[in-house]
């Protein structure tokens, strides 16, 4: 077995093996890695590469939007997030700004972090993920 086909195996049992909460995580992780790729690429004037970077985030995040729970009404903000969020990546990818992409980038890295802040809180008192 190669290197790779060992990491790739590892990548699979780690995405089998995730909670619903360790998924969203690595979405939002995947999301920031793409972003940053999509920076680079626009910095170097790869304008192939740039769009495709900006599609892989632009997917994760319809991705994230298909999961979301209605029956809470923190879905709604979620929603409102990553619709602004997909405008955002379309006028980057039309114009081939590294400045909306930085700021997509910011806002990637905060929803992110509020996710792992909600992850860490809910191991701490189990109770609250069976709220409502």
């Amino acid at each position: 077995m190669t290197q790779q086909e060992a990491y790739n195996q590892y990548l699979r049992s780690k995405v089998l093996t995730a909670t619903p909460g360790e998924l969203t995580l690595m979405l939002y992780d995947a999301s920031i890695r793409f972003c940053n790729q999509a920076i680079k690429a626009c910095e170097e004037g790869q304008i192939e590469e740039t769009h495709n970077k900006i599609r892989r985030v632009e997917d994760i995040i319809i991705e994230l939007q298909s999961t979301l729970n209605h029956k809470y009404a923190v879905a709604a903000d979620f929603d409102n997030i990553y619709n602004y969020l997909r405008q955002r990546l379309r006028d980057a990818n039309v114009k081939k700004d590294v400045e909306i992409l930085q700021e997509i980038n910011k806002h990637l890295h905060s929803v992110r972090d509020n996710w792992k802040e909600v992850m860490k809180k809910v191991a701490e008192n189990p109770e609250l993920a069976k709220a409502n």
